[in-house]
């Protein structure tokens, strides 16, 4: 017989409110977009080379790695679904890989002006979570946690910072 668990509660959950701590911020050169087309009405998709970066934070500092790369998808509803994925040496010469997931929202009259000048982040939706990949040692931290990141584009530069959920 199963049990009954329509009356059962979480007993830790309700104090367990995530919180963030800052992990590290990402400046990412990329290339001009290629527009791969129109897939099958679901968008464009684009693809993205990586030309390079920094990466720098409280416990980790390094260089991203030229040839990474990403592809977004713009929907018809202008939401542009993130899927990139990268490499970076760190200051101390660990390879690290990072993938990042997410969505990044910008209103029409704004998409346009962004390949042109940068506009406020604070107009636009841009997160992700990401994976992140590094050897046992002084980095596996970024292997034990998930991230979450906040965006900003400029015309050439993608600003990323991530956060550790505690």
């Amino acid at each position: 017989m199963m049990k009954d668990f329509t009356q059962e509660t979480p007993v830790w959950l309700p104090t367990m409110t995530p919180t963030l701590e800052f992990a590290f911020a990402t400046k990412v050169t990329v290339n001009p977009a290629r527009n791969i087309g129109n897939l099958h009405g679901s968008g464009d998709r684009l693809i993205m080379t990586v030309g390079g970066g920094v990466v720098e934070g409280p416990e980790i500092k390094g260089t991203i790695l030229p040839g990474g790369t990403e592809w977004p998808l713009v929907r018809p509803d202008g939401v542009d679904s993130i899927d990139a994925r990268y490499s970076f040496e760190t200051d101390d010469g660990v390879l690290v890989n990072i993938r990042n997931t997410g969505y990044r929202y910008i209103p029409p009259e704004l998409r346009a002006q962004m390949k042109e000048k940068v506009v406020d982040a604070g107009q636009y939706y841009f997160r992700t979570y990401s994976v992140l990949e590094a050897p046992v040692g002084k980095y596996d931290w970024l292997t034990r946690h998930v991230f979450v990141g906040y965006g900003e584009r400029h015309p050439d530069t993608l600003h990323l910072w991530y956060y550790k959920v505690l």
